[in-house]
């Protein structure tokens, strides 16, 4: 059995183009450039259709790192998994976090599942398979692809999927009715959460925890359907689906573990703790002895059927801000207060991620 070592560094960051902390610690050899798979981080932009932060930030990433792999920047955008999620509302805190993997030999009396990490492509969508059954399936296939990379396979080993897919922009949709086709959408906000949804809906039938017989209907409609370990952040950059499975595997010698939990709400703070539990940690103030908490995944909206418990929220009715943005910073607080840091992963627009107005959250810890 092939056996990898898995590694987890989450870097601070003053703005979506300071490559500065990650560089130092290539330059002190605590990274190793060419066993970096994937980098996921928080920029602090709107989190829209206009939100360019992301679009700097990997442009920053790639450029710093182009010399220290001897290819271009767009050949570092290939081999690496970039996924920024545009939005730092509150108390979150811009940051990167980089997952490396190396090959290693397994030491002798290790036993257990520790962290792993996979990779997959989807193929590029046409326009008007964006939002519908064709992402649903494309996605699904990349999953299994990507557990396969990961040495996983069990579903249940499976803790976290974080998806960058793409929206649609009025170039997009006007090249589909070229065609003689119609697109999900025309609104390119709204086709942000259409492949959201759709992507997550991949995860969902590749893990089992859904039929596989979609239809393009189900989407943004049957809310029971749902993924409990799927992330999906949308963006312009690019027409296919970056897939990145997080789990545990017996064949990973890594120093971490992850686990995860799905909240049924906004402030659902125990699902949190349980989460946290899952991987040997606390709340914070975290004193487990041999376990150190290093970040948390989370999926953050807006309830669409317009309450939290019964009571009304307003965050779908304010024409100022973005329900997404309320969500981030309303889960985001909550978070980082269990956490103890605001330096936490909390994405927004959880269509089909997690139960309606929920989401996953999958924490990592070191073990020492």
């Amino acid at each position: 059995m092939r056996t990898a070592s898995v590694g987890v560094f989450k870097i601070a960051t003053t703005g979506p183009g300071d490559v500065s902390g990650l560089m130092a610690m290539i330059g002190s050899g605590t990274i190793d450039p060419t066993t970096i798979l994937a980098i996921l981080g928080k920029t602090e932009g709107n989190g829209g259709v206009n939100d360019f932060t992301r679009e700097y930030a990997v442009a920053a990433l790639c450029t710093a790192l182009a010399p220290e792999l001897g290819l271009s920047p767009a050949a570092v955008e290939q081999r690496i998994a970039f996924v920024m999620s545009g939005g730092t509302e509150g108390v979150l805190s811009p940051h990167i976090t980089v997952f490396t993997r190396r090959e290693a030999e397994r030491p002798a009396g290790m036993s257990g599942k520790r962290l792993s990490i996979g990779m997959a492509h989807t193929r590029d969508f046409l326009p008007e398979e964006i939002g519908r059954s064709a992402q649903i399936m494309e996605t699904a296939k990349a999953v299994t692809a990507a557990m396969e990379d990961a040495g996983i396979t069990d579903p249940a080993d499976v803790h976290f999927v974080q998806i960058k897919c793409p929206l649609l922009t009025s170039d997009r949709v006007e090249a589909a009715n070229a065609r003689g086709n119609k697109t999900a959408t025309t609104s390119a906000y709204s086709s942000m959460a259409y492949s959201r949804g759709a992507s997550a809906l991949g995860v969902a039938v590749a893990l089992g925890e859904i039929a596989a017989d979609i239809r393009d209907d189900d989407v943004l409609r049957r809310y029971d359907l749902f993924s409990s370990v799927a992330s999906t952040s949308s963006g312009i950059e690019l027409m296919h689906n970056v897939v990145i499975v997080l789990g545990n595997s017996a064949s990973s010698v890594s120093q971490f573990e992850i686990g995860h939990a799905v909240m049924n709400d906004a402030i659902d703070a125990p699902a949190v703790i349980s989460a946290l539990n899952g991987v040997g940690l606390g709340a914070a103030p975290q004193t487990t002895e041999g376990r150190e908490f290093v970040n948390v995944f989370v999926k953050a909206e807006a309830s669409p059927n317009g309450s939290v418990r019964g009571f009304r929220h307003t965050m779908l009715e304010d024409t100022d801000i973005s329900s997404t943005r309320h969500a981030r910073a309303a889960v985001g607080g909550l978070i980082a207060g269990l956490a103890g840091t605001g330096a936490v992963y909390v994405s927004g627009g959880a269509e089909h991620q997690g139960p309606a107005g929920g989401g996953p959250v999958a924490v990592i810890a070191r073990l020492s």
